[in-house]
């Protein structure tokens, strides 16, 4: 039995319909179960709840033996720490005595980076956190995802823009959220792997924000210019749309760590690539067209 969590996220949502089509029996747990596509209802476990309680995952994890975990967006959590390892200490505290063998986990790059990097750095404390338990763990070290774009789809289409904290011309690495679900379920179907990994998920390429908005104005047939925004304009915005102050604050400090090069830390290899094949250009006339 193979439990996912977030199953109707971007990658939850890829992740359960991979896991329906190759047979095998699986678990979701949500926390609002009308959303779930009726085939999921109809085929899989449906397990109602949040993932960071307890009993929701006692009900969960009974007779399981392979956990996809991913962290929801929570922007009025009182600070990363508590948004991911907060989060998670359910999870940490069941897996030792459960039958849950083999855990994959999303979760971010920059192991090693001095600085604090925000929800990078508590992505990764999490990581530790619940490899401590003993299980198989499999952590997809994400650079930022392409479906963030995504958020300013309304004012790409409307007005032709969209905006970042960062220069125009710095090159940053985007990973499509089809290639991360595709290395979860590769590895929640294959259990012959041990041990604990870290599986940088990097992108074939790096890209600058000029580039970026040239390939979006190919596939929404108008012109797209890029603007760049302060760190402050940045918070101001996720205050504005409800986040906490501690959650904002540590969305500024890992985007201050990409600006500063946290993405690359990972040395991109082939089999990188292998694992995230998907370029800006074919993700964007999928999501876009």
């Amino acid at each position: 039995m193979i439990v996912i969590t977030a199953p109707t996220g971007d990658i939850g949502t890829q992740v359960t319909e991979q896991i329906l089509t190759s047979g095998k029996p699986f678990r979701v747990i949500a926390r609002d179960p009308s959303r779930l596509p009726t085939q999921i209802k109809e085929c899989g476990d449906i397990v109602e709840g949040s993932h960071r309680d307890r009993e929701t995952l006692e009900r969960a994890f009974d007779g399981a033996t392979r956990l996809f975990w991913l962290v929801p967006s929570d922007p009025a959590a009182t600070d990363a720490e508590a948004a991911y390892v907060g989060f998670s200490e359910a999870a940490a505290q069941l897996l030792p005595s459960s039958g849950i063998t083999h855990v994959v986990s999303i979760s971010a790059l920059g192991r090693g980076w001095p600085d604090d990097a925000g929800h990078a750095s508590a992505s990764i404390r999490m990581d530790d956190m619940l490899k401590a338990t003993g299980v198989n763990y499999a952590a997809l070290a994400c650079a930022s995802l392409m479906s963030n774009v995504l958020r300013q789809a309304d004012s790409i289409r409307e007005t032709g823009t969209f905006c970042y904290p960062a220069n125009a011309d710095l090159k940053l690495r985007h990973v499509a959220p089809e290639d991360v679900a595709q290395v979860s379920v590769r590895l929640l179907l294959d259990g012959s792997w041990s041990g604990v990994h870290e599986v940088p998920m990097i992108g074939p390429e790096e890209l600058t924000f000029i580039r970026m908005a040239r390939i979006l104005s190919g596939v929404v047939g108008h012109a797209v210019n890029y603007v760049e925004i302060s760190m402050a304009e940045m918070k101001e915005a996720m205050l504005q749309s409800g986040a906490s102050e501690g959650m904002a604050l540590a969305m500024i400090e890992m985007l201050k760590a990409k600006n500063a090069g946290l993405d690359q830390t990972a040395v991109r290899t082939a089999e990188d690539i292998a694992n995230s094949p998907t370029n800006f250009r074919t993700w964007a006339e999928k999501r876009f067209a």
